[in-house]
């Protein structure tokens, strides 16, 4: 056996090991839940269905201290051992993508248009399943599962915050499906782990006129043309090279008849940044230079921020906790890293932002499985890292309580 091959065996033991901690009558339920929900998958917002479904199969596994919160959401309270001890909370979302699915799995979505491409869920029945293991085996606190909203659209933490659910939490976990490690494998970092999500929007307006007399023109379309090469520069020449950054411009819009040029050009992207000051820069730089290029070219600019997502950035206490129950859980080895700074977006930073927590990345890709990741169509996760993952998060908020 090669020392490779002994890496794997080692890791599938470990995670043979943690499936079987969950007595067969539960992890029945839960196979079982993920695949109702991914059947009926719903949208930010639209989840109703979905959290009656959650609230039945929190009842049915012996949690009775369930209630509503941000409008389609759940918090179920499950108590610790000791009075006083810190209180926790495990969040896992559950809102589906507007993707048609293309699995072909027996249990796929039966709604056209609307997949679980994200794996939600799969956290949904995960934090399902840590509720399951803190009722066998309590933490020191009192834990609070968040089946939170509108994770997609980057509105479901605020409104779970306003709710009060975590209102005196000491410390919050959540995970997030990852097809690009084995099951078993987790990534469990202090320090950023996603970007912030602004998006910007910016209208040049000049004078129209017949595209054969351009002289008589302000022309907004050489103008939108300038801003968006120039917009590049902004990563390439105004940020530190060792700050990540990104801005992506994915939408424009001009005219309506080739032989016209049009008042006005428009168009719209995304801004990505892992740190505030970036953050800062790259807005400020963006504004600026829409100005500038509209200046040169007779024209005015109007520029919109739409703040979005903060990044998301795991802190020390709060990744230590998650590290020592990933090792006791599943080995030293399973503790993996990032091969790249993550850009996406991830609404868990507002969780982190008030209080130390740690949010996860959870393998699930298996040798044979498709390797077809989130967001599309053929996303199909191995179901062994719902136990995986449930019996993190609950060593998570025994670890934190303790």
């Amino acid at each position: 056996m090669s020392a490779q091959d002994a890496v794997t065996a080692a890791r599938e033991a470990r995670v043979r090991a943690v499936v079987a901690g969950f007595p067969e009558a539960e992890r029945a339920a839960i196979i079982a839940l993920r695949r109702t929900l991914h059947a009926a998958p719903e949208l930010s917002w639209q989840e109703q269905g979905t959290q009656a479904t959650l609230r039945a199969a929190l009842h049915a596994a012996g949690i009775d201290d369930v209630r509503e919160i941000a409008g389609t959401g759940l918090v179920a309270t499950i108590p610790g051992t000791r009075p006083g001890a810190p209180v926790i909370a495990l969040r896992g979302d559950i809102d589906a993508l507007p993707i048609s699915e293309e699995t072909g799995l027996p249990f796929a979505s039966q709604r056209a248009g609307v997949m679980h491409a994200c794996g939600h869920d799969m956290h949904a029945a995960w934090a399902v399943a840590a509720g399951m293991a803190l009722l066998r085996a309590p933490a020191a606190g009192t834990v609070r599962l968040i089946l939170q909203p509108a994770e997609e659209v980057g509105e479901g933490a605020t409104k779970v915050l306003e709710s009060g659910a975590l209102d005196g939490v000491h410390a919050i976990f959540g995970a997030h499906v990852d097809w690009r490690f084995c099951v078993g494998e987790v990534v469990a970092t202090a320090g950023p782990l996603a970007a912030s999500t602004d998006t910007f929007a910016i209208t040049f307006a000049g004078r129209g006129g017949h595209g054969a007399r351009p002289q008589d023109t302000r022309d907004p379309v050489v103008g939108l043309g300038a801003f968006l090469m120039a917009v590049q520069t902004i990563v390439s020449r105004r940020l530190d090279p060792a700050l990540p950054g990104v801005v992506s411009v994915g939408m424009v819009q001009a005219g309506h008849a080739p032989n016209v040029i049009p008042e006005s050009a428009r168009c719209s992207g995304t801004i990505r940044a892992t740190v505030p000051a970036t953050r800062a820069l790259l807005c400020e730089e963006l504004t600026r230079l829409a100005h500038a290029v509209a200046d040169t070219h007779g024209l005015s600019a109007t520029v919109t921020l739409s703040e979005g997502t903060p990044p998301l950035v795991n802190t020390p206490q709060g990744a230590a906790w998650a590290q020592s129950a990933a090792r006791g859980l599943l080995g030293e080895r399973a503790l993996t890293s990032l091969a790249t700074t993550n850009m996406g977006g991830e609404d868990f930073a507002f969780y982190t932002e008030r209080m130390d927590g740690c949010f996860m990345r959870v393998g699930t890709w298996r040798e044979g499985r498709s390797a077809a990741g989130v967001h599309t169509p053929r996303f199909d996760p191995d179901e062994d890292a719902l136990f995986v993952a449930g019996a993190l998060l609950a060593e998570c908020a025994r670890t934190a309580s303790a």
